[in-house]
């Protein structure tokens, strides 16, 4: 039986100094493609990238975008969207595919883990693991993966500036079952410790009703990124 390929798509926007660890996890593996998507990089994050001699391509900044453009690109039989400050663990290819063959299986993600001795992050984690598993709902930073098919059948990701993955979601729950991978991804807590762990919180709690309550997502980015 032939083995499927994955493509792994890694936006990024000036991620230089962590995009060369995630990728040194991903380029010797078998039947792996990985395609790192730049957003306007002004640090050397493409010459890092491009140094670990896989593909890279431009496309204007955000995250949706990139990542469809990204998909167009790819050659794979399954999409893997990678944060460039996440971290997978090591046999992650061999738990992919194995998720995608559970029957009624779409999609899937992994649990997650955050990068900091910090207790309360323990506590988010833990949050963040019971409401993907609840109520099927992986972000992102939970790495998202998926046939190819289905990622083009149901028009890739919505071109959203911010809750792009939540939407996505939303978009692949009535299709069937997203499977969450016991094991974690690790991902970078830098936002929590720039901010904090309550203010974080807070502030993406405020960001889903927001959203919920149709507040503009061009709105809901500005308030996300601290720009008013």
């Amino acid at each position: 039986m032939k083995t499927e390929t994955i493509s792994v798509i890694i936006p990024v926007l000036n991620e230089a100094s962590t995009i060369g660890s995630i990728l040194e996890r991903l380029v010797d593996t078998d039947n792996v493609e990985v395609i790192v998507v730049d957003g306007g990089s002004q640090d050397e994050t493409v010459s890092v990238a491009r140094s670990r001699n896989v593909q890279v391509i431009s496309t204007p900044p955000g995250r949706a975008c990139q990542m469809n453009a990204g998909a167009a690109t790819a050659t794979g039989d399954i999409l893997l969207f990678l944060h460039a400050d996440t971290r997978l663990p090591a046999n992650f290819d061999r738990l992919i595919r194995q998720a995608l063959q559970a029957p009624q299986t779409i999609a899937g993600a992994f649990e997650l883990g955050i990068d900091s001795q910090q207790f309360g992050l323990r506590l988010i984690e833990r949050l963040v693991n019971w409401r993907s598993r609840l109520f099927s709902m992986p972000y992102g930073d939970q790495a998202l993966f998926l046939k190819a098919t289905v990622f083009h059948d149901i028009g890739g990701f919505p071109n959203l500036p911010i809750m792009e993955d939540f939407e996505f979601i939303r978009r692949l729950q009535p299709q069937g079952r997203i499977t969450i991978v016991s094991e974690s991804v690790l991902t970078s807590g830098r936002r929590w410790q720039r901010l904090g762990i309550l203010k974080t919180t807070l502030i993406n709690q405020l960001i889903i009703l927001g959203y919920f309550w149709r507040v503009s997502p061009d709105k809901l980015a500005r308030w996300y990124r601290g720009k008013g």
